[in-house]
């Protein structure tokens, strides 16, 4: 039996890192993941949200309603597209100046749209519909999975290498600031947010993952509809 192959669209290579060990703990069999955005031979789009917004735009401009009907993206059995819900605080100036006229001229839904946490999944549905609106994409075709993290993806790292009972773990899908916090524990639990690093502790997060499946409501619902996809 051949690898799957996975096709993913992230914020940058350290959300790959994790999605990638999130896959590994889900997925029936090995897989090839390639990854679509950020791509190194295509600067132009940049990293973070914006580069996922660039990357939706331009799918979006070829005309299909479905990611797997796209002729150009051939032989993929699966796709994941990642943005972090805290891209509710944010919004479409962040980007640039073009993508505010974008905006209301292709009716997007508005930025910023962050509304209160808790509860986690009030802003990462709201994010949501901007995916999808960004891609117009009346909603995820039959391989497609959104992956979208409260308040970042940093969360499901941190709920797989922190010991229980860590202080950073009571709020942790509402902690706008969790990334500077992890880097600024004490040296035996520091994580900064390099490739690096999460390289390092890719394979602890595949181990941990029915862990940060218990800690973090969105890690539960990336991975239920990524074993709905993939059986």
């Amino acid at each position: 039996m051949s690898d799957l192959r996975v096709a993913l669209i992230a914020e940058g290579p350290t959300d790959a890192i994790v999605v990638e060990a999130a896959l590994k703990a889900l997925l029936p069999r090995p897989f090839v993941m390639t990854r679509l955005q950020p791509e190194p031979t295509r600067p132009q789009l940049g990293t973070g949200w914006g580069g996922v917004l660039r990357w939706c735009l331009e799918f979006a401009s070829r005309g299909h309603a479905r990611l797997e009907e796209d002729p150009t993206l051939p032989g993929f059995d699966l796709f994941v597209i990642h943005t972090d819900a805290d891209v509710a605080e944010c919004s479409y100036g962040d980007v640039s100046p073009e993508m505010v006229t974008l905006a209301s001229e292709r009716h997007w839904p508005p930025l910023p749209c962050a509304v209160p946490c808790p509860p986690p999944d009030g802003s990462v549905n709201e994010i949501r519909s901007r995916v999808l609106a960004w891609a117009s994409l009346p909603a995820p075709g039959p391989k497609t999975v959104l992956c979208v993290p409260s308040k970042a993806i940093d969360a499901w790292l941190a709920s797989a290498v922190l010991a229980a009972g860590h202080k950073l773990l009571g709020s942790i899908e509402c902690d706008l600031n969790l990334e500077a916090r992890l880097g600024a524990l004490p040296k035996a639990e520091r994580v900064r947010k390099t490739r690096r690093e999460y390289l390092a502790l890719q394979n602890q997060i595949t181990t941990a993952w029915p862990i940060v499946r218990q800690q973090c409501s969105q890690a539960e619902r990336f991975s239920n509809e990524i074993v709905a996809v993939a059986l």
